[in-house]
Order: structure tokens, then C-alpha cells, then sequence
């Protein structure tokens, strides 16, 4: 009966051909993103559905049908069961990957801060949606962000591309720091979206990431102990080893970008300049916006404005020094406008809040804005009316 059932799945699922990588396609970014999953070899990946992760998580379906292919895939009864999954794989030592979205990463907030504390180094994507209530399916950014304390690494991407190249890099990443890393996608506005993206071959990907290993990892054969209970005393410097930890993974970050662009022949910065050399006016983003931004700032270049943009990608851990260093570069900025798709309640947008942070002390001026809350468009024309306020607020 199992084999007939095996022979079942395997002729209902799209065909093994489908997934030929090493070429540029056409490709739904999700789907892009779950391809790309398998040629770094997870043992483990725990599911649980929750929109808009539909295509990812069918495609990882197909491909657990699949003979040829060595994954466990746990289909789980709920979010909070399927980061647990992933923790009980990672403590075993093989290779672990994840998703999340919404109120599914809120269900998993608990274990979130377990998989941190306990160093193990799940990927995780999270498909960014809004939080209720009211009810809301569409994008921003206030479920991961506000995840932002669980000690994971957070990386946003712009483009289906970026995405694919990301995810590899933070599996090297995650195991070389043991620290837990967050692919941020935006929800539906990028998860759904169809784009041009070149597709790494599996031999490209053996190359730059190696096998999983760990050195402490739970076995039958040894004793070992984790998520232990803690005195004060040892709580407070494992705690300080943590985070001492998650902020010199920058470094480890940066490095790992370097190889990808080395053996990959793409470039992504976890800090980029878009014409700020000159820029009097200058638009901190993170996400898809930061496509729109471009487009703006070109015709607005045209119109003889003098804008420039700063795309930000690693938001945890916040790279203070790698941002204070692409600001002061800006020598004829006039305005810093910083763009949130997030709010911290009591308080303001969290990336305008952390700009705040890093440049303390300094002169500049620094104007926070919060657009497209709940999937509500941001357009050229919104973006436009934050550079002209803030300049008339310079004015001022």
C-alpha cells in the first residue's frame, strides 16, 4: 500500500524536470525561493500552511513526493508546532528550514526566543502580513519587526532575486554564527509575484555552502543538555554572550556576501547607496518599496531635485556602523527621510527609531514617516510628498 501510494504522489506531482536549475526564467518568487531551499539540502522542513505561503509550501510537497529527494518534510497542527519541530531538528544537527507569516509568527513568538537562546541555526521565511485586529491579509512589515528582540538575524529583501541568493547565504550564515536567521518577504506584493530571476545550479550551490554539521548537537550516544535552567548568575553572561554574538555576525555577514558575489557574480550590500553622492534629500527604505523608490528618484533627477536613497537589508543585527559610514558619505544631505512599514505604538516607525539611535549626536535632520500599513499602496507619488514635506520642514 505505501509503495502504491508513493507511486501515486509521484504521478500527480509536477515532474522531476520541472525543477532543472542553473538558468533565467520566469518564476513565481515563492515558488523561486522553495526551489532554491532544496538545492541546499535541508534534512528537515516544518510546515504548517497560512497565506500567502501556498506556492512555497506546495512546491516543498512536491518535491518530499519525490524519491530522489532526501527531505523530511513535518506537516504540523499549528505554527507554534512547527517551530518546535524545527527546533527538536536543529538540536539533532542536520539542516532545518521553516516558514511563517502573521499570526502564525506570533503563535511561534515563545520558541523564537528558545531557538536563539539554545543557538540553533533554523532558516526561517517569513512571508510579511499584516497583525490583527481588524482582520488583514495584506503586507507590511509589524510581524517580523515586532520580533525584532528574539535574537534572530533579519534580512528584507527587494526582488525574487535577491530573495533565491539570500536564502542560500543565510543557511552559511546561520551555521557558521549558530544563530537563527528570518528571510523577510513582502507578503503577496513579492511571495506572488512572477520575475525574471536566475536560477543557481546545484553545483553552484555546493560549492559556496557545505554540509550541516555541528558540534553540539543532541544524540542517544552522548549526554548533552540544552534549554537548561539557569541561575542568575550564568543567565545574565550567557546572555551577554548572545548578544555579543548576534552583533559580530555583521562581520560574518558581510564576509559571506563577498563569497556569494565571488562565486555567484551577484552583489548584495546588507547597507546600498543609490545616488547619494550628491543628494541633498536622501529616502531610507527596506523591502519592495525600494524598487518604486529608484524610479522615483531617477525622474525626479530628470526634474533637476538632487534625491538619493539608502536601502536597508539587515535590520537584526541593526548595522549602526555600516549605515553612520554610508550617511557621512552624503556630505551635501540636507534631509534624511526615513520610510517604515511598521509601528512601534507608543512610540514611532521602528526603522525611523533605530536611524535615530545610530546617529545620536549628530546634526542631521531626520524625518520619520509610516506608509502602507495593511497592503495599502505605496506609489511614486507618496513617496514624492515625503521628500517635499521634509524639505518644507527644513525650510522651517
Amino acid at each position: 500500500m505505501a509503495k502504491k501510494k508513493q507511486q501515486k504522489l509521484r504521478t500527480n506531482c509536477k515532474s522531476e524536470s520541472k525543477f532543472n536549475t542553473g538558468a533565467r526564467r520566469i518564476e513565481e518568487a515563492s515558488r523561486a525561493v522553495a526551489e532554491t531551499v532544496k538545492l541546499c539540502k535541508p534534512k528537515v522542513v516544518s510546515i504548517y500552511p497560512i497565506m500567502p505561503q501556498t506556492s512555497g509550501l506546495r512546491t516543498i510537497m512536491e518535491f518530499s513526493s519525490l524519491e530522489s529527494l532526501n527531505v523530511e518534510v513535518v506537516r504540523t497542527e499549528s505554527a507554534y508546532s512547527a517551530i518546535s519541530a524545527a527546533i527538536g531538528a536543529s538540536a539533532a544537527g542536520v539542516r532545518t528550514y521553516t516558514v511563517a507569516s502573521s499570526q502564525g509568527l506570533k503563535l511561534m513568538s515563545e520558541m523564537l526566543f528558545v531557538a536563539a537562546g539554545m543557538r540553533l541555526p533554523i532558516v526561517m521565511m517569513v512571508d510579511n502580513r499584516a497583525l490583527p485586529a481588524p482582520a488583514n491579509i495584506g503586507n507590511d512589515h509589524s510581524d517580523s519587526i515586532s520580533e525584532r528582540d528574539a535574537g534572530w538575524i533579519q534580512i528584507y529583501v527587494e526582488s525574487s532575486q535577491e530573495a533565491v541568493d539570500r536564502v542560500i547565504q543565510l543557511f552559511k550564515i546561520s551555521e557558521q554564527t549558530l544563530i537563527p536567521s528570518m528571510l523577510c518577504m513582502d507578503g503577496f506584493v513579492l511571495t506572488q509575484a512572477y520575475e525574471n530571476v536566475e536560477m543557481p545550479s546545484q553545483e553552484q550551490v555546493n560549492s559556496f555552502l557545505p554540509e550541516a554539521g555541528m558540534l553540539c548537537r543532541l544524540s542517544s550516544g552522548k549526554l548533552l543538555n540544552k534549554g537548561f535552567i539557569a541561575p542568575p548568575e550564568s543567565y545574565m553572561q550567557i546572555k551577554k554572550h548572545q548578544q555579543e554574538s548576534i552583533l559580530n555576525s555583521v562581520k560574518t555577514i558581510k564576509n559571506i556576501e563577498e563569497d556569494f558575489a565571488n562565486k555567484f557574480k551577484r552583489k548584495w550590500r546588507i547597507i546600498e547607496d543609490y545616488k547619494t553622492e550628491d543628494a541633498e534629500e536622501v529616502l531610507v527604505c527596506m523591502g519592495t518599496v525600494c524598487g518604486t523608490a529608484r524610479e522615483l528618484i531617477n525622474e525626479l533627477r530628470q526634474k533637476g531635485k538632487k534625491a538619493g536613497m539608502i536601502k536597508v537589508s539587515l535590520f537584526r543585527p541593526f548595522p549602526k556602523n555600516e549605515i553612520s559610514k554610508s550617511i557621512s558619505q552624503c556630505k551635501k544631505m540636507k534631509n534624511l527621510i526615513v520610510l517604515d512599514r511598521a509601528v512601534s505604538f507608543g512610540n514611532s516607525g521602528p526603522l525611523y527609531l533605530e536611524l535615530k539611535d545610530a546617529l545620536f549626536g549628530s546634526k542631521i535632520n531626520i524625518h520619520g514617516y509610516i506608509a502602507g500599513l495593511g497592503g495599502r499602496d505605496i506609489t511614486k507619488k507618496h513617496l514624492e510628498k515625503a521628500f517635499n514635506l521634509s524639505e518644507e520642514r527644513w525650510l522651517i
